[in-house]
């Protein structure tokens, strides 16, 4: 299969795609398909739905405000990407925008709001959540779309906490320092061959912009699962702490074609 095509335009559909599968598009679609992007009946567009790959679609109008696309070949199979889960509390609007957008960059596979006891905006909109997360796929040529989970408070989701999903725990009070030795060791003491790391089920948490308190630290400590890391001396804002954190595990656990 071909390589993202960086140039193309893309739509993400929540339509089932197929060979010769006739699509059609709201009035928000068609809009910007036939006046943002100016494309004219005749002319194709990259879609995706993030479960069966992408796939070469061709613009046709139905009439005066209304359109449709037929799916013609794929372009990509789907890809499944790392098993990562990505909790975090709550930011305001903006940078919990941000914050979305470079996690489904990162390939998470599942965006979980976590309500602490420092959370500043407890309130999530799940919808504009979605939203951007389809954006920032669109954007960056992704394939899969993360799940966008209800929010869960830090005490609930401890108890339920599953023992085959191993959780990074991003603590700026950790002793070491060095969060690339950290997450390897933490890894390494976990009994798997290379190939049962890269297929991990993994899980990411940063907190608050207030940190943790004591007692969600003991709760969380107490995970035999759990492995804390330091971001490095400099005390970093939840949305940096997010790129910076979620860059790393990508850089130690890897990606693979074994997930695809």
């Amino acid at each position: 299969m071909a390589v993202h095509d960086f140039k193309a335009q893309r739509l993400f559909l929540e339509a089932d795609l197929a060979s010769g599968a006739r699509v059609r598009l709201d009035s928000n679609q068609a809009n910007y398909l036939q006046n943002v992007l100016r494309l004219k009946p005749g002319q194709s567009v990259h879609v995706f739905n993030g479960r069966d790959g992408e796939w070469r679609a061709r613009l046709e109008e139905t009439g005066r405000r209304a359109a449709e696309l037929v799916v013609e070949d794929k372009i990509r199979d789907q890809d499944s990407g790392p098993d990562i889960d990505y909790l975090f509390a709550p930011l305001k609007r903006a940078r919990l925008d941000y914050m979305v957008q470079k996690a489904v960059e990162m390939g998470v596979a599942r965006l979980c709001p976590i309500l602490t006891r420092h959370t500043i905006a407890e309130r999530v909109n799940l919808d504009r959540m979605r939203a951007n997360a389809i954006e920032a796929a669109e954007q960056c040529g992704i394939l899969r779309l993360p799940s966008v989970m209800e929010p869960e408070k830090l005490e609930r989701v401890v108890a339920g906490w599953p023992s085959d999903r191993a959780l990074v725990f991003c603590d700026e009070d950790a002793c070491q320092k060095n969060p690339i030795a950290a997450l390897r060791a933490g890894l390494k003491d976990r009994p798997a061959g290379e190939a049962e790391v890269r297929r991990r089920k993994l899980a990411l948490l940063v907190g608050p912009e207030g940190g943790f308190s004591g007692a969600e630290r003991d709760l969380l400590m107490a995970l035999p699962q759990v492995i804390r890391v330091s971001l490095g001396p400099r005390i970093l804002r939840a949305d940096t702490a997010a790129v910076a954190a979620l860059a790393l595990m990508n850089a130690v656990v890897g990606y693979s074609t074994e997930y695809e």
